[in-house]
Formats: structure tokens, C-alpha cells, sequence
């Protein structure tokens, strides 16, 4: 995929998740479980197992913040091509 491409932008729902102000809680929902499959704006914090989401389409080099953890997180590539969420603070 080329940094070049228009990402793809998402429509965000409330999913009910209520641990954070009511304003941000379309960013994120809870994760469901080893069936749960993670939308290409979506990605699981490795602290909390929060799923945290984006209005656009998350790419390597992004970054995130888990407002439910107070963590902030980068994109990266793992195992297979699939995107995964590195720490940073």
C-alpha cells in the first residue's frame, strides 16, 4: 500500500463504551473476544484490550492514544503483513 493512496474513511458509531467522556466514546470499544476480527481503522491497546478506533484507515507510522489506559501507542507492522500496536509511553 502507498503512503501515496486516499485512505479510507470510516463512520464511527457509539458502541456504549462508557469508561471514557461521553465526546470520545465513538473512538473505542470492547474487545470481544478471539472471534472479535479488527476493522482496518480499528486496533486492540496491548495494555487494556481495548479496541481503539480511528475515523480513517490506520497505516504503519500511525499513532494512537487509550484514553481508557493513558496510553500512547504506534502502528507497526508484525507477523504477516497484519498491523500491530507498539507502546511508546
Amino acid at each position: 500500500m502507498s503512503a501515496q493512496e486516499k485512505r479510507r474513511r470510516f463512520e464511527l458509531d457509539d458502541r456504549g463504551f462508557n469508561e471514557v467522556p461521553r465526546k470520545y466514546r465513538k473512538y473505542y470499544r470492547r474487545w470481544e473476544g478471539p472471534g472479535d476480527k479488527l476493522q482496518p481503522n480499528e486496533m486492540l491497546c496491548p495494555v487494556c484490550k481495548v479496541v481503539v478506533r480511528s475515523n480513517r484507515e490506520l497505516r504503519p507510522g500511525d499513532r494512537l492514544y487509550c484514553m481508557a489506559c493513558l496510553t500512547r501507542l504506534r502502528i507497526a507492522e508484525g507477523a504477516n503483513d497484519e498491523l500491530e500496536a507498539e507502546v511508546e509511553y
